[in-house]
């Protein structure tokens, strides 16, 4: 329990979100951990943290601070130019970034299965400290379950798989423009549809983070009504528009719903979307909103809250384990994750391990993701025994009979600098590797820097399969942004495009990273910008902020708040990072900021002491400029 409470408070030690790691968190799909005291549920919570807990309902209240109050009605809230003369010739090149992903019939699977790059493929990224690319959101084992995901084949009403498939390939094939005019044609022609294979079909679509054309089908559905809706149908349809478009468009959607489906299941779904884009003024209000509503308090709702505070307020997590507490809601496998994060961040190695042990007295074995988490702190922590530990018990007697692992340990070994361990790994694999093994081993060689090695690995890919999923491209990609091979990233963008692949964020996070680095602020900016327009894309908070810094850097005002508005206007509210770099090309400019302070307020942005001493800056430049005035 004392674990808990040390979960609760700020993360203090170093933080190691940084560098060659960066790969980790696109594939771990882990949090990270508490300290022993964190989850020890043997004594009253109440004794552990030292207060009671008021039988009044709890609720977050809206102010300028964040301060938590439990006995209130109220959840306590704070936070909320020129082209080059070959600039024409290749936006052309990256003018059809929306374009689908080809399937070929292998990669049918069953209409349950998943893989670990579906998880790769629907990650929201974010920044360390704001918005840095995590993983943990996506792989929750309790994340909610919507019916584009309840695909049943057995029965007598259930569709034959080719039949399933059929309209599957029916929707896959159709051009972003033309998915209604084929969905119409397919009922036209006397086609059985039914609820198995919008389910199917939604699934492969996300799987494939063709986002844009699942929403295309649901808003078909919805419009049409060839089957009847069910309040699990909304809540899908809510999901696809926060994705695609942003939150104000989907709170707009849910006020539509009608009443009757308007349910529990919708609201933690628009719950989600929130904690996806770190938006804690709205997610806290959808919270407090589901209270007056008598909707029940449910785990999900709290792994919820917790996965949005352990990015912008952990000093609120303690309050939310305490509700649960108070509540008689038990942690699952996956909030114990959540708390091993919070401590692998604060570098509280012995407090994660204490997680763990809590985890398992309550009968949660430490799945692959969890010991993946936990090894890849312990290599961040410099343990290197612990860590080839970890390793060895994910590996099992046989690593070919515990294949399923072999996703995940590549880049741990690489970040060991185990070469001949991530050749190992790799020969069991390349038999008949799966695409996810191939970015793997390809993501490891590049944290070792051998380019070639991940080269070669990419064409043999490309040799098994005709077209490949975005993911596969975006990993070399990322490969050479890292290392500042413009060059080569460019070339590799171009062969993305015409192969008919669209650029995904990742891709797109990639190319704004080469840009930038081979000072092509503007050529990167315009890119993100087409990359938005011609495909509905939501880049990663982290493209934007990038372009934003060095903007900053220049001092160039008016190109620093254009990006600031674009982050607006794609969700991106939560917390103060980008004011901070906004901030930092007025001082570069030394130019006055007036009525930033009001913005912030409008914003529910609390100034933290960086942003105070810059904004002491800007005023010296206030009198400056006017006492010029009586000079």
């Amino acid at each position: 329990m004392l674990a808990l409470r040390r979960a609760s408070n700020p993360i203090r030690g170093q933080l190691y979100h940084r560098g060659d790691f960066r790969s980790f968190y696109a594939k771990s799909g882990i949090p990270n951990a508490c300290s022993d005291d964190v989850v020890g549920i043997h004594m009253p919570i109440q004794v552990i943290f030292g207060r009671c807990i008021s039988s009044e309902r709890f609720y977050f209240k809206t102010s300028v601070h964040q301060n938590f109050s439990l006995p209130r009605r109220g959840l306590s809230s704070q936070a909320d130019s020129t082209s080059s003369p070959d600039e024409t010739h290749l936006d052309g090149e990256f003018s059809d970034l929306g374009t689908p992903i080809p399937v070929d019939s292998t990669e049918e699977g069953n209409p349950g299965e998943k893989s670990e790059m579906e998880s790769i493929s629907e990650l929201e990224p974010f920044d360390n400290d704001d918005f840095k690319e995590n993983s943990l959101e996506s792989s929750s084992p309790n994340k909610l379950e919507l019916s584009d995901t309840e695909t049943d084949t057995t029965g007598e009403d259930t569709l034959k798989k080719d039949n399933l498939f059929k309209f599957f390939k029916v929707v896959l094939a159709a051009g972003s423009r033309s998915v209604r005019i084929a969905l119409d044609k397919w009922v036209e022609e006397g086609n059985l549809l039914d609820r198995n294979m919008i389910s199917y079909t939604l699934a492969q679509l996300r799987r494939r983070s063709m986002l844009v054309k699942a929403l295309q089908v649901t808003e078909w559905l919805e419009a049409n009504k060839h089957i009847e809706l069910v309040e699990r149908d909304y809540s899908s349809h809510l999901s696809l528009i926060g994705k695609v478009y942003n939150l104000q468009i989907a709170e707009k959607y849910l006020d539509s719903i009608p009443k009757s489906f308007r349910g529990e299941v919708v609201y933690r779904t628009f719950l989600a979307s929130c904690v996806a884009v770190g938006n804690l003024k709205k997610a806290e209000e959808v919270y407090n909103k589901m209270r007056d509503l008598d909707f029940p308090l449910s785990v999900f709702v709290c792994d919820q809250l917790l996965l949005l505070y352990r990015r912008l307020d952990k000093k609120k997590i303690a309050d939310i384990l305490l509700l649960m507490e108070k509540e008689n809601l038990k942690p699952t496998a996956f909030t114990y994750r959540i708390l091993i994060d919070i401590k692998g961040q604060s570098n509280d190695i012995a407090g994660m391990e204490q997680v763990v042990e809590a985890m398992e007295a309550e009968g949660f074995e430490p799945d692959t993701k969890t010991l993946t988490m936990v090894g890849k702190y312990y290599i961040l922590g410099g343990l290197k025994e612990k860590a080839e530990a970890v390793l060895k018990k994910m590996e099992g007697g046989n690593l070919k009979e515990n294949r399923w692992v072999c996703t995940s340990l590549p880049q741990m070994y690489a970040s060991l600098g185990k070469i001949d361990d991530v050749k190992r790994v790799w020969e069991v694999c390349q038999s008949n590797p799966r695409l996810e093994e191939y970015a793997a081993v390809m993501e490891a060689y590049g944290l070792l820097g051998r380019i070639p090695d991940a080269e070669a690995i990419f064409e043999k890919m490309v040799e098994t399969r005709k077209l490949l999923p975005s993911r596969c491209y975006s990993t070399l990609l990322e490969v050479y942004a890292r290392y500042k091979l413009f060059a080569k990233g460019k070339d590799l963008a171009k062969r993305m495009v015409t192969s008919g692949c669209n650029i995904d964020v990742f891709s797109l996070n990639a190319l704004v990273k080469l840009y930038i680095d081979a000072g092509e602020v503007e050529k990167a900016d315009s890119i993100l910008h087409k990359a938005c327009e011609n495909s509905k894309l939501r880049p990663m908070f982290w493209s934007y902020l990038t372009i934003m810094d060095r903007y900053a850097d220049r001092g160039d005002i008016h190109n620093a708040e254009k990006i600031f508005q674009s982050l607006k206007q794609a969700g991106y509210e939560g917390p103060g990072r980008q004011y901070h770099t906004l901030l930092k090309a007025y001082v570069n400019a030394k130019t006055p900021a007036y009525g930033f302070r009001e913005r912030m307020i409008v914003g529910k942005i609390f100034p933290n002491s960086v942003i105070n001493a810059q904004l002491a800056q800007l005023e010296n430049f206030k009198k400056k400029t006017t006492s010029s005035i009586f000079d």
